[in-house]
């Protein structure tokens, strides 16, 4: 299972890669080893203002719903439209094709519960 050294994590298994006041955000593969086939993705509108811990996202299969929180505050950036037609992508390039937003951050502190890539290597391996 790829764990990138250039990304930071959460324990809600998303990927963070953080380039100065900006932060683009997926699922990481391991957590897309559980989705099933996704058919809907739901993103927020560019401008839309989160807050750590808010729904930012809806993935939905044939049998499951899965919410994804905003691992930061900020504002929606950037969506990537490209999953509205090809949802699968999520599962099958989670870390190129398969992100999800990018936000501006506003919160900069926030990104100190962050895990490196090699605390959430030891996260996953205690599951």
């Amino acid at each position: 299972m790829e764990v990138a050294e250039d990304l930071l994590y959460t324990e809600d298994h998303l990927w963070l890669q953080v380039e100065g006041d900006s932060a683009t955000v997926g699922v990481t593969e391991y957590l897309q080893e559980d989705l099933e086939e996704i058919t809907v993705i739901e993103l927020p509108e560019e401008g839309d203002m989160l807050e750590l811990g808010d729904t930012m996202a809806t993935a939905r299969s044939l049998r499951m719903l899965l919410e994804i929180y905003a691992p930061l505050s900020g504002e929606v950036l950037e969506v990537n439209d490209a999953l509205q037609d090809s949802p699968d992508w999520l599962c099958q390039s989670p870390y190129e094709d398969g992100w999800l937003l990018r936000l501006k951050i506003t919160v900069p502190a926030e990104l100190e519960d962050l895990m490196s890539h090699e605390d959430y290597q030891d996260f996953i391996e205690g599951f």
